[in-house]
């Protein structure tokens, strides 16, 4: 195997690994911006800055990606959401 195989080889790898999936969050006209912003902050992590960042873009966008990931950690995120009746799925 030469050493330029070996290299496009370790590249395919790497890129198939990299894939990041994305949770985002749809606009409802059911939650407030404090329980969409507090929902954020336990089921993403996010600090209140970026929740309330979110939430407003959700509202005026109608969407926003919320959360990138492996879906291994994003499936119980948006699980979260979805328990705490937001509009939300992985893609």
């Amino acid at each position: 195997m030469s050493t330029k195989e070996k290299i496009q080889e370790d590249l395919l790898v790497d890129t198939q690994e990299d894939k990041l999936n994305e949770i985002v969050l749809y606009n409802d006209e059911v939650n407030t911006f404090d329980y969409v912003i507090d929902t954020l902050i336990y089921a993403c992590d996010h600090t209140p800055e970026q929740a309330e960042q979110c939430s407003i873009l959700v509202h005026y966008k109608g969407q926003c990606t919320v959360k990138t990931g492996s879906y291994d950690d994003l499936e119980p995120r948006c699980s979260k959401l979805l328990q705490a009746g937001l509009s939300a799925e992985i893609v």
